[in-house]
């Protein structure tokens, strides 16, 4: 039951994130997150990760980055080009 509870607690986060995004005017591209902190953003190699380990050092090529950095970079990296229009103008923006 817990685990229905957490899946319908982040069903309704993507859809309101989905829903913000739309009346922004973004897109929002859903991607497949699996690995995405065990591969390495540079050569793709994969290897176990535990979640207490915050760096990830690759074994193949020796690049390191932050695990959640690395991951980002995985995750955008997966995400289809020319999907929409980028807004991105490099502006820092102070939250509300």
């Amino acid at each position: 039951m817990a685990g229905s509870i957490q899946d319908a607690s982040w069903n309704r986060f993507i859809q309101l994130l989905s829903y913000k995004a739309e009346s922004a005017g973004l897109g929002m591209v859903k991607v497949e997150a699996r690995n995405t902190s065990k591969e390495c953003s540079i050569c793709g190699n994969i290897q176990e990760m535990p979640l207490s380990k915050r760096t990830y050092n690759c074994q193949k090529c020796g690049m390191s980055k932050d695990r959640d950095i690395n991951a980002s970079i995985n995750i955008l990296k997966r995400a289809p080009l020319g999907q929409r229009e980028s807004h991105a103008q490099g502006e820092n923006i102070r939250p509300h």
